[in-house]
């Protein structure tokens, strides 16, 4: 089994794609915005996009959306065929996509709206941090693509500001900007500890 980034020779699995998608949302009775083939295929000849294969058979698939001129990308449409589920394939999918967004759009911010506990693990996993919708693109394009969602008028009587679906942002500024107060905290623990041990050898010193 391959996860590998999409291409134009991944394009005859794009109509699989759409029906894994489908039925699952319809198995789960949970909201998602459907896609056509020929969106999934758009996204692979773009190399938007993250496939699982099995020698001849999609086994899983997931793709990039550009938003708020290229502010903003989302990682959606994460699927596994029932064939391959309960194997970890939608964690290394859902990294690679990841690892694929970040070298190709390095100054985005990376975001995900989901229902599933097992994404927003695995996106908790990632650095991703809960956030509310306001904090999300404000790009209409992209709400707009929630209309065959059933749980869209949700989101409309709450004028976007709330769902079912739970918004989770990953930011780098954010994340390296915690790293470094955490590296800072850290030496100072050091810091604080050789002092305290210094002043105490010299204390029984002393004595």
């Amino acid at each position: 089994m391959k996860v590998v980034i999409a291409d134009t020779s991944h394009v005859k699995f794009a109509e699989a794609i759409c029906e894994t998608i489908e039925a699952s949302a319809q198995v789960r009775g949970t909201g998602i915005a459907k896609r056509t083939p020929e969106y999934i295929a758009t996204k692979m000849e773009n190399g938007n996009a993250v496939i699982a294969f099995d020698g001849d058979k999609f086994a899983g698939f997931c793709y990039i959306e550009k938003w708020g001129h290229g502010k903003y990308v989302a990682n959606s449409g994460l699927i596994v065929h029932p064939d391959y589920r309960g194997k970890g394939l939608a964690k290394k999918i859902k990294h690679k996509v990841f690892e694929h967004s970040r070298n190709k759009f390095p100054d985005a911010k990376v975001f995900s709206i989901t229902t599933g506990f097992a994404v927003m693990k695995m996106n908790t996993d990632l650095g991703y941090k809960p956030v509310p919708f306001s904090e999300l693109t404000d790009d209409p394009t992209f709400w707009d693509g929630c209309q065959t969602c059933k749980n869209y008028d949700v989101l409309t009587r709450t004028n976007r500001k709330m769902c079912l679906c739970t918004g989770m942002l990953y930011d780098s500024k954010v994340i390296e900007s915690e790293a470094k107060i955490r590296i800072k905290e850290k030496v100072f623990k050091r810091l604080k500890h050789i002092k305290e041990t210094m002043f105490l050898k010299k204390y029984k010193n002393n004595k």
